[in-house]
């Protein structure tokens, strides 16, 4: 058996205007992720350390921000593509252990939607993923509501 880690890390600014989403998951909230895509950091730092754990790049490569045929595409459809391109190698997801970074809102009620709607787009089972979500104790751009950051880990076996 083989046995890869990977890790992924994302951020985005936040601001007045574009809807908030983290996990696939729409959260109600004044501001949102300014992004080329929907800005959707739970899900690309998922891709980024899916992708690492493989050995194939990162998500800039498969899906540049400079690219108009993913302005403002929905983040699971990146996911999709990438567990394609990991299993393509021969790869299954063993588990993905996760940290959401944000001081407002309070998101602990939508994680058990985010795990759903992403074991459903990974195909496996919501048990192998793990949510969780942290404030900043107010420090730095988190903690002064200017950004949402994500960490993932991942455990891929072949």
């Amino acid at each position: 058996m083989i046995i890869r880690v990977g890790n992924g890390y994302d951020v985005h600014r936040l601001a007045e205007g574009p809807e908030l989403w983290l996990g696939g998951c729409r959260i109600t909230h004044s501001k949102g992720a300014v992004a080329h895509s929907d800005g959707d950091v739970l899900i690309h730092a998922i891709c980024d350390a899916l992708l690492g754990a493989a050995a194939l790049r990162d998500i800039g490569y498969y899906f540049p921000d400079t690219d108009p045929e993913y302005k403002g595409i929905d983040s699971k459809q990146l996911l999709e593509k990438t567990a394609a391109l990991i299993r393509k190698d021969g790869y299954e997801i063993s588990n993905i252990d996760t940290t959401i970074c944000l001081q407002q809102p309070k998101i602990g009620d939508y994680i058990p939607q985010m795990r759903q709607i992403l074991a459903e787009v990974l195909q496996v089972d919501d048990t192998q993923i793990s949510i969780k979500a942290t404030t900043t104790e107010t420090l730095g751009f988190v903690g002064r509501e200017e950004g949402v950051a994500a960490y993932a880990v991942v455990l891929l076996v072949a």
